[in-house]
């Protein structure tokens, strides 16, 4: 366990260093700068994620998957600020059409690595969209898109997480088992 958090301490270090750099641009309004960081930090995260993606589920969820989630969001969400007129059609239409990405990214890890971390971050992240279009704009799709999203990701991700689950109990089970059953009443164990 030690090995693996210091195997990702340099990755999550940068990306403390990038995410302050970020909210330090952005609550100054320099959102062309705070994108530039943001996809800086996406990089870091992808370039840790692909690199120690078996690590334990304990390192990996806080580490890895929940920064590398909430950073494909925000480069969308600070992307959203840098339009000049966010509630032109134009831009209204291709947030309905991106938002669809975080389906499409979220199954990637859950199809490809059965990465149920990644499904969860992104999941609750869709469902925080979903929550806050509604409250922007009752008659509005991306809201639906976003809770669409949500429940899809979510029903995937315990799709894998539960025999990753049961899979984990099982080889407990047998690590705490006795080795060597059969001899056991013979050495005068049992």
């Amino acid at each position: 366990m030690v090995n693996a958090a210091a195997g990702v301490g340099s990755h999550f270090i940068l990306n403390n260093l990038f995410h302050f750099a970020f909210v330090m641009l952005f609550v100054r309004s320099h959102f062309i700068w705070a994108e530039l960081i943001v996809i800086l930090n996406f990089f870091n995260l992808s370039s840790l994620y692909f690199r120690h993606n078996k690590y334990p589920r304990t390192i990996h969820l806080p580490v890895v998957s929940g920064p590398l989630a909430w950073t494909f969001v925000a480069i969308y969400w600070n992307g959203a600020l840098m339009i000049r007129h966010p509630d032109h059609i134009v831009a209204r239409i291709f947030g309905n059409i991106f938002i669809w990405s975080i389906l499409v990214y979220g199954g990637f890890f859950i199809v490809v690595y059965k990465d149920y971390t990644m499904g969860f971050c992104l999941s609750v992240l869709a469902a925080a969209i979903g929550v806050a279009q509604f409250l922007n704009q009752v008659i509005a799709l991306q809201w639906i898109f976003a809770f669409t999203i949500m429940a899809a990701l979510f029903v995937a991700t315990v799709v894998v997480a539960l025999p990753a689950v049961q899979n984990r109990g099982q080889a407990e089970a047998a690590a705490t088992a006795p080795a060597d059953q059969e001899r056991a009443p013979l050495l005068g164990d049992g």
